[in-house]
């Protein structure tokens, strides 16, 4: 996917700030109807995943960049500080919410008008949910870690507010109204699994952890292709920054080889690895393979 075409992912940024605004104006709606606790925690989650969908646009404009002097494989890293922002956002979220929980068992406060502040909320809860998905399926496609951390956080943000409504539907059914705090205690429990989990795949990222299992086979499924021509490899490195991936390796082909031979064989293993794995930057070093000096290095094997 070319630079220009990342930067169009900024507009499913413009989306989750769209309706986290909406939402935002519901939920608050809700809670000034009703004084659940509940609604509350569900209202304050929603003003964070505005600032994240804020700080979500942002990165995805500076990863839509092309390279420069100074970030020579460009700025696609900047999407693992945008989910990472974001999984902080929600454990802070976690805790003024569990606050707010353990203050409202202290204080006992009547909820009223619960049926048209459950009316509001379910109304938010869907705008959340279909967009959510617009930014899951937008993610995995273009392989973006921004957008699906924000897809992750609304659906999130749908299941508390299901949590959240069926804590005040109980405690309209059963007059105890200790439900209503005890249940944004277990979205706020809920809420810091998301975070933790966004926070703990940013720092992988920035750590360049190598490729999943499985695109590591795919590039040794092309690389295994030239093996019956005489050709070895070795050193295999992978990692990946967001929606690029980055592969490097040796080449190892007969030293009786002309350099134009051995450079066209490197070009049709580039085009092989970028034919399984699109958006990968690929770094090969041709060697001869009667060369001692060809080894492997035992600090990056292969």
């Amino acid at each position: 996917m070319t630079f220009s075409n990342r930067a169009s992912l900024t507009r499913y940024a413009w989306l989750s700030i769209g309706a986290a605004i909406v939402t935002i104006t519901l939920k608050g709606i809700a809670y000034w109807l009703t004084g659940s606790v509940g609604l509350l925690s569900d209202a304050i989650e929603s003003v964070v995943n505005l600032v994240g969908a804020i700080i979500a646009l942002t990165m995805l404009t500076i990863a839509a960049q092309p390279p420069d002097e100074e970030h020579l494989f460009g700025h696609s890293k900047a999407e693992y500080f945008a989910s990472g922002s974001e999984g902080i956002l929600i454990l802070v979220a976690a805790v003024s919410i569990g606050a707010a929980a353990i203050d409202r068992l202290i204080h006992v406060h009547v909820i009223e008008q619960a049926g048209i502040g459950l009316a509001v909320s379910v109304a938010a809860s869907l705008i959340n949910f279909v967009v959510s998905r617009i930014l899951l399926r937008a993610g995995r496609r273009h392989h973006s870690i921004t957008l699906e951390a924000d897809g992750r956080h609304l659906m999130t943000d749908v299941w508390t507010s299901v949590g959240v409504v069926g804590g005040i539907a109980a405690v309209a059914l059963t007059g105890w109204q200790a439900l209503d705090p005890l249940v944004a205690l277990a979205v706020a429990g809920n809420i810091i699994r998301s975070g933790f989990q966004l926070v703990r795949r940013s720092v992988a990222g920035l750590m360049d952890s190598a490729l999943p299992a499985d695109e590591q086979q795919a590039i040794l499924q092309v690389l295994d292709r030239y093996v019956p021509q005489g050709v070895q490899y070795h050193s295999l490195r992978t990692s990946q920054a967001a929606s690029r991936r980055f592969v490097s390796f040796h080449v190892l082909t007969p030293g009786s080889w002309t350099v134009q031979k051995g450079h066209d064989l490197l070009i049709e293993l580039e085009a092989g690895i970028h034919a399984v794995l699109p958006d990968t930057t690929v770094l090969t070093h041709l060697e001869p393979r009667e060369d001692p000096a060809s080894a492997p290095n035992p600090a990056v094997g292969h």
